[in-house]
């Protein structure tokens, strides 16, 4: 096994293993329980589900992206979405104004039509310095307060399956059912009202009628929107990583460690952890992955273990500590989601899901090229020279 053998998939048996479990989350109590997760690889199995709840929406359906493509992707949202708006279903749709360049007017001139309320977040303005740096990176989306999925996925062709003519991009995202989803709703909520959206009340479940009895995970759905939060889904990251005993399995599309990221997993490696990441061999932003490259040297010295993923784009954020502690969801290890984007992340304590996904991330490490380090050491002096120039300007990229 690349990494190690997954954990069983069993349920804490008691208090005192579902305390041990819990320590792994940066602050335990907010975690909330009753919430059943599911895993959803690429757009063959994500829009399907994402599609599915939209259709059967009663009284409102929000979503927020990064990308929104009119592309046959975004018209499938779309058709789905106005179906909903004209069946007196509340539709609210967040887009980030810069990520959605391309998104054609006269499209979603359609979709206002319907009766889909269409928002932008950070529109070009000379006011804010075109407003290009701070941007919503966020993927959400909450149908009725009940179900929510987030992960990596935009809404466009190249995240859906080749068998439909999509690109294939290797992306995750997650399925939630219960308590956690409420706290989506209301990260949603703060955003569209920042981006000028109409002040709709706040709408909130009944926690007990949310709770889905048969599961017991433990979530958090974690937003760095505060100042005062901004590095909030870093210290999760960086908590549970302090705590591992036996393996921290990452992918990350764009991978640009700090010096304190770099040193909790060098700290890992010494206490006998497994320490393993997935980044991709190919990006759609070379820039960011030649400024990832330039650390590669110091990880690998240090005992960490990268395996390069070359079929088609990785675009994934996903981590998993001891297959007890996972999360998933739209930030990357790098400056920008550190200092500049919006983020969503779930932080979810549950060995069933853990494992499943440390499963998969084993199965795709699999299907990588290992990076050794004598062999890094000899590649090209230009493209040295070209991973450290990118690094210089990390904070920008």
């Amino acid at each position: 096994m690349l990494w190690k053998r997954p954990l069983a998939l069993t349920l804490p048996r008691n208090l005192e293993q579902a305390i041990e479990d819990t320590s792994y989350a940066l602050h335990p109590r907010t975690l909330t329980p009753g919430n059943r997760l599911t895993l959803l690889r690429g757009g063959g199995e994500t829009y399907p589900a994402m599609l599915e709840a939209i259709a059967g929406a009663r009284r409102y359906v929000h979503l927020e992206t990064y990308i929104y493509h009119s592309d046959r992707v975004g018209r499938r949202f779309g058709d789905a979405l106005m179906e909903r708006a004209r069946a007196g279903v509340t539709v609210r749709v967040l887009i980030d104004a810069v990520g959605s360049l391309d998104l054609e007017e006269a499209y979603v001139k359609e979709l206002r039509a319907a009766g889909v309320t269409v928002g932008f977040f950070r529109p070009f303005s000379w006011k804010d310095g075109l407003g290009v740096n701070r941007r919503d990176h966020r993927k959400l989306l909450i149908v009725d307060g009940k179900v929510g999925f987030t992960g990596g996925l935009n809404i466009g062709d190249e995240y859906d399956s080749v068998e439909l003519g999509g690109g294939g991009w290797h992306d995750m995202h997650a399925r939630i059912q219960g308590p956690a989803v409420g706290e989506m709703a209301r990260l949603f909520r703060r955003t569209w009202l920042a981006a000028g959206g109409d002040r709709y009340p706040q709408i909130e479940e009944d926690a007990s009628e949310s709770v889905v009895t048969e599961s017991s995970a433990l979530a958090l759905a974690l937003g760095n929107e505060e100042r005062k939060r901004r590095a909030i889904i870093r210290r999760s990251y960086l908590h549970a990583m302090r705590r591992a005993r036996e393996s921290i399995q990452i992918m990350n599309a764009y991978f640009i460690p700090d010096r304190g990221v770099r040193r909790v997993m060098a700290n890992a490696v010494r206490r006998g952890v497994k320490v393993g990441v997935i980044v991709p061999a190919k990006s759609d932003l070379k820039s960011v992955m030649y400024a990832g490259q330039h650390v590669y040297a110091r990880l690998l010295k240090a005992g960490v273990r990268i395996f390069e993923w070359s079929e088609r784009v990785l675009h994934a954020k996903a981590a998993v500590v001891d297959s007890v502690w996972a999360t998933i969801g739209s930030y990357n290890l790098d400056a920008r989601s550190l200092f500049h984007n919006l983020e969503v992340v779930l932080c979810i304590v549950d060995r069933a899901f853990a494992a499943g996904l440390s499963a998969q991330l084993e199965h795709d490490a699999g299907l990588c090229r290992e990076v050794v380090l004598e062999e890094w050491r000899k590649r090209p002096f230009w493209r040295k020279i070209v991973e450290w120039f990118f690094y210089q300007f990390r904070h920008w990229l």
